[in-house]
């Protein structure tokens, strides 16, 4: 086993103890995690886009932004949180008219700020949240480990080659479909019952966490960027192991709001509301 390949190892392990620990504990303790990510993220995605130099007045209230939302965050205050994450983007947007860069800066604001608000929300401090998380770590990571390794075994048809070379059809196809078995195994063993709605509710959340990873993708290329940043051992940034992550919580975060209004109308069920009304 190579040197790199021990890192990798060992920076996985000592990152799935954290959040798995996080996660279980809930409350302040996630919503501390969901900080951390939030912010690594904003500085990754504006160290990527050079935002101090090409839209420095942008960026500085991309950061106050950030740094509001996840004080509102802390405190649990979503609706403050998401009134400082849209204030600061269109801010950003604003300041960086003349100089060009704005729009980057903007959208780290939304793309960390979403992540940390919806991965927050989504846990909360209940039973149900917890159940949430678990639903959607089985699916994302599944999804993500299949993706790799039947994409390299199978091979075929480029994805999305201007994005990233080295994702196939074959990969996403596998990965979408392991990723949702992975997903109706949770509900499953989390609560009895189920229907029709869960492996669709799975299926939304798989493709959500292929579609971050490919916009990851798709932002490191037009920034020039190989990794996020070199912040974790072996694996690049933190960007590179939340992409399919945060867009499956913000899937999530949406289908949390929309499915309790289906239930009325007979469309889901108990169980799906369940795992992502929180």
């Amino acid at each position: 086993m190579s040197r790199e390949l021990r890192l990798r190892i060992a920076s996985a392990l000592v990152l799935g103890i954290v959040v798995l620990a996080a996660t279980w504990m809930g409350g302040i303790w996630f919503r501390s995690l969901a900080v951390i990510i939030m912010l690594a993220v904003h500085y990754e995605f504006s160290t990527m886009a050079n935002a101090t130099v090409k839209a420095p007045l942008a960026n500085a209230i991309g950061w106050l932004a950030v740094l509001a939302t996840a004080a509102f965050v802390l405190a649990s205050l979503p609706s403050m949180a998401l009134a400082a994450i849209v204030i600061g983007a269109a801010g950003a947007t604003l300041a960086g008219v003349r100089r060009g860069g704005g729009l980057w800066s903007a959208t780290a604001v939304l793309y960390a700020g979403f992540s940390g608000l919806a991965l927050a929300e989504i846990r909360g401090d209940g039973l149900s949240g917890l159940f949430a998380m678990l639903f959607i770590y089985a699916i994302v990571w599944t999804a993500d480990t299949m993706a790799l390794f039947c994409g390299r075994a199978l091979g075929g048809p480029k994805l999305a080659p201007r994005i990233s070379p080295g994702k196939t059809w074959s990969g996403a196809v596998f990965g979408v479909a392991a990723g949702v078995g992975a997903g109706v195994a949770t509900a499953l063993a989390i609560r009895q019952g189920g229907g029709v709605v869960i492996p669709l509710v799975a299926l939304a959340l798989a493709v959500a966490s292929v579609v971050g990873d490919l916009f990851e993708s798709w932002v490191k290329r037009r920034l020039g960027a190989k990794d996020s940043s070199h912040i974790i051992p072996g694996h690049g940034g933190v960007m590179d192991r939340v992409d399919g992550l945060v867009f499956a919580a913000f899937a999530a975060f949406v289908l949390g709001n929309l499915l309790p209004l289906a239930d009325k109308a007979g469309v889901a069920d108990e169980l799906a509301a369940r795992l992502l009304g929180l």
